[in-house]
């Protein structure tokens, strides 16, 4: 049954006050999405590899050694996802996934020769993709916008219960 416009209508006192387009977590959420399709689209062409993909072997290649948890926290991929790029990854030879012997359940990641290639072929173009879209930029601006970021990422940690001490990196 469809609701009566009347019925749907905001409160005569927010009429008009609110406007997606300038809501802050709107525009970085659209944002983002760009940003990603721009990256996203370079990946696949030039290496099969999907945005998941991409930061599974990113942080591996960073931290050599990693359980499939940690890869997760660190790139805030929820399990699954996690576990499906993981699992590609590992059936492209990218990824070598070995049971932890510190936990006889858990998993542990490493780029096998072969994706230590793929990363020293990726990380260029990654870096390659940041530079053009920081020409949009100043220096200062760029600078300003990554000490934003960071700050706004400690709030969100902070308010989504993850780390107590980000809301003092937030001050």
């Amino acid at each position: 049954m469809k609701a009566r416009a009347k019925d749907a209508a905001l409160p005569r006192d927010q009429a008009g006050t609110f406007h997606l387009e300038d809501f802050m977590p709107y525009r970085l959420a659209v944002t983002s999405a760009r940003v990603s399709r721009i990256f996203m689209r370079n990946y696949a062409e030039k290496f099969g590899l999907t945005i998941p993909e991409w930061r599974v072997l990113a942080v591996v290649g960073r931290y050599e050694v990693l359980s499939p948890s940690a890869v997760g926290e660190l790139t805030a991929m929820d399990k699954v996802k996690v576990s499906r790029a993981a699992a590609s990854l590992v059936g492209r030879g990218l990824l070598r996934q070995s049971q932890d012997p510190a936990d006889g359940r858990g998993r542990l990641l490493r780029l096998t020769r072969k994706g230590v290639t793929m990363f020293g072929h990726v990380v260029p173009m990654a870096r390659g993709l940041e530079e053009q879209l920081a020409e949009g930029l100043s220096r200062t601006e760029w600078a300003a916008l990554s000490r934003a970021l960071n700050k706004l990422d400690a709030q969100c940690r902070a308010l989504d219960g993850e780390d107590e001490e980000a809301a003092e990196a937030a001050d």
